[in-house]
């Protein structure tokens, strides 16, 4: 997964690096809205990846450009042993004569958090959001931040995440907390099962969330409006959410009931997860007034889409996650794939997607044919070089032992040469 090639990378990058000393040279990331201080070139380069992705994905996940408009300067200082009580992440956000500053102090040591550094990033992130167009706040005005739940659901959807553990805490859950009530708990006061627990939850909010056709929209929206927030989180998200205004709390146990119930322990084989995926990518059609239609996925990439197509692309980009959880983890890179490529056509970007459709459909087939051979290598190993069999070759070995036994022996001219020749190789 990208996370965590990007945790081994840091950490990598780290072990290898002596920080102390190091002159207070910056970096400036892709985008230009992360500058980063402090350590060697090699490490702000790896916490900018890691602040890029983080961006990626919640842009990705509210279909929205990237609009930044206030820097976010990351600072990496050595931690020291003289000052202990210096925290690992620290997030700094004020108002000064230039206008709003976000800084995020990172101490960076031997047990490098990079989880932590996503969840801040993300933070820092999201503050940028909200007050994006209030340059001017007064002085001693209290900042609103992001709720934990948010931070949580954004960073349990980031594609490629593993979100086993969250619905396994889910499921062994034996009560389920309303929707009002889990929206005022206080993380922090949570222990480590708890916080677990908590992040199933936001999970399968920010889920519910975005479900809607506009739930992406509105859930930007919501964000961006943080900043007036009221002390009633229901009754902010009922403003932005219409479909919780008839009955939030029967969305909300739907919602955890369906979770709950996804048997995430049984994965699929290679074989079932390849014509799940193959059936997936056959893209379901609904037109009114008529019987839906299958439209193939590489089909709908080389042209024009209309908002049916774009609408069953958005449910596609919606239900390939949820396989991706049950999924050979072989194939799991492959089903990840298809599903941002589905988000991009739902949202009519069509750039450079054929060259990339086309890359993992060859990826794909070259996967398919590698996992046939190994297939077929293994029950040849295992019905010839393994002295005690697994038992599952049995009944093929019994019937072809009982049709030789009960056949009868052919006297044609052609069968008793080959008979004769069988005699000669065996003496």
């Amino acid at each position: 997964m990208a996370m965590e090639r990007a945790a081994i990378f840091i950490s990598a990058v780290f072990a290898s690096h002596v920080l102390y000393g190091a002159p207070q040279e910056h970096s400036v990331s892709p985008s230009r809205q992360f500058v980063i201080y402090g350590a060697d070139a090699e490490l702000r380069g790896a916490v900018s990846n890691l602040a890029e992705r983080t961006k990626a994905d919640l842009l990705l996940l509210l279909r929205q450009r990237d609009n930044w408009a206030v820097p976010i300067v990351v600072n990496l200082q050595p931690e020291q042993a003289n000052l202990p009580e210096i925290p690992p992440a620290a997030l700094r956000f004020s108002q000064t004569g230039f206008g709003l500053k976000l800084q995020l102090d990172l101490t960076v040591s031997q047990k490098f958090d990079v989880s932590l550094i996503e969840r801040e990033v993300l933070r820092a992130i999201l503050l940028e959001v909200i007050y994006r167009k209030e340059a001017h706040i007064a002085a001693g005005t209290v900042f609103v931040e992001p709720p934990d739940w948010l931070l949580d659901g954004i960073i349990a959807l980031a594609p490629g995440r593993d979100r086993g553990s969250l619905i396994e805490a889910l499921t062994a859950a034996n009560n389920i907390v309303p929707l009002e009530t889990f929206l005022r708990e206080r993380r922090r006061l949570l222990d480590s099962a708890g916080r677990e627990l908590y992040r199933a939850y936001s999970l399968a909010l920010v889920q519910m969330l975005i479900d809607r056709r506009d739930g992406p929209a509105a859930l930007a929206k919501y964000i961006g409006d943080l900043s007036h927030a009221s002390s009633e989180p229901l009754a902010d998200l009922k403003s932005h959410f219409p479909f919780l205004v008839s009955d939030a709390e029967r969305s909300w146990q739907f919602n955890l009931h369906r979770l709950r119930n996804f048997e995430i322990s049984k994965l699929l084989t290679f074989a079932e997860s390849e014509r799940r995926l193959d059936e997936l990518l056959r893209v379901k059609v609904l037109q009114a007034n008529k019987p839906g239609k299958a439209a193939a996925f590489d089909e709908l990439a080389q042209r024009k889409i209309s908002p049916s197509e774009k609408m069953a692309l958005s449910q596609l980009s919606r239900d390939l996650p949820v396989f991706v959880a049950q999924a050979n983890p072989v194939l799991r890179p492959i089903a990840r794939e298809y599903q941002q490529i589905a988000a991009l056509l739902a949202r009519g970007k069509r750039r450079a997607i054929a060259k990339r459709l086309s890359h993992v459909d060859i990826t794909y087939k070259q996967l398919a044919a590698r996992m046939s051979n190994i297939d077929d290598y293994m029950n040849w190993f295992e019905a010839t070089q393994i002295k005690k069999g697994s038992g599952n070759f049995i009944d093929y070995l019994k019937t072809v032992n009982q049709s030789q036994v009960s056949a009868p022996k052919r006297h044609d001219p052609l069968s008793v040469y080959v008979d004769a020749l069988e005699d000669q190789f065996e003496n």
